[in-house]
């Protein structure tokens, strides 16, 4: 289940993690992503679901994408990935564990067995993340062990887009905080933690799965899809549900509608999950009146 978390939800950059070497693409795959759009009179805002990771070989960032990215003032993103400084203190401050024991002494021995196995598939030692407080150690496993199967952060939509800006002089906002996105995660009970830790080792057996399925929905442009094979683990954790996706879906759809006030046009990109499925951005903003409508495009 992690995976259906990270990929599609967050943006951030976290422990400094060994970068693949980028090799050029034998043949680029045409993506086709979901694209809504909200106006009022003097107002338009684009809403784009991303990925924190992608292959080279998708070329995605054209046609209506590119278009409506290009036609934007400013760019918007859950926060600004490419600030490693900010979110690697942020990841200090809510990651690390100030206890005298590791979370591994807290595991069944045969949970210990299985993520001592994981990290030595990873080429870690079994002590490389005791430092780190369970959550912590869970993304970092999800998100080294989605590298090493191919997926790259550099090549993600975020990453991409926030260069595109940034070389464009495009203004850039950001939605949340380094310290308010790990905070969500940092407020989790040690249990839940631990739980997704589980999930994390089960899933380096075969890192590429799952993440391969929820691409393929995004690059066709099925988001019902997606949100299905989300939801369908997702929402038998309904505490996790609701920090991770709901409460946030309510709270940027707030600020959205609130962008109306201020005419021109904007780009959002959010993590794809947050713009799939029941409860989603859009219909958060249909609830304060205000209506998201699918760009159509080939």
């Amino acid at each position: 289940m992690l995976k259906k978390i990270i990929a599609p939800f967050l943006g951030f950059g976290l422990l400094a993690s060994p970068v693949l070497a980028k090799e050029p693409a034998a043949k680029v795959k045409d993506a086709d992503p979901a694209l809504w759009v909200v106006k009022d009179d003097d107002t338009t805002i684009y809403l784009f679901g991303t990925f924190h990771a992608l292959t080279p070989d998708l070329g995605w960032f054209d046609d209506a994408v590119r278009e409506a990215f290009d036609k934007s003032d400013k760019a918007v993103f859950e926060l600004d990935s490419s600030d490693t400084a900010t979110i690697q203190a942020a990841a200090r401050r809510h990651g690390f564990s100030k206890g005298p024991q590791p979370f591994t002494a807290k595991m069944s021995a045969k949970d210990k067995a299985a993520y001592d196995a994981a990290m030595a598939k990873l080429g870690l030692p079994p002590t490389a993340f005791d430092r780190l407080k369970p959550w912590l150690a869970a993304v970092t496993l999800t998100t080294l062990s989605a590298q090493k199967a191919g997926f790259d952060p550099q090549q993600g939509a975020e990453a991409t887009l926030i260069d595109a800006a940034r070389k464009a002089g495009k203004k850039i906002g950001t939605l949340e905080t380094a310290e308010e996105q790990l905070g969500f995660f940092d407020a989790l009970t040690e249990t839940q933690q631990i739980e997704l830790l589980n999930q994390a080792v089960e899933e380096v057996e075969k890192p590429s799965d799952t993440l391969n399925r929820m691409i393929t929905y995004w690059s066709e442009g099925k988001p019902d899809a997606l949100g299905k094979l989300i939801n369908e683990e997702l929402l038998e954790t309904p505490g996790l549900a609701k920090t991770i996706l709901f409460d946030r879906n309510e709270r940027w759809a707030k600020q959205i509608k609130a962008m109306l006030d201020t005419p021109g046009t904007v780009f959002v990109a959010v993590g794809a999950g947050h713009l799939a499925g029941p409860n989603d951005v859009q219909d958060d903003l249909a609830k304060l009146g205000v209506k998201a409508v699918r760009v159509q495009y080939d």
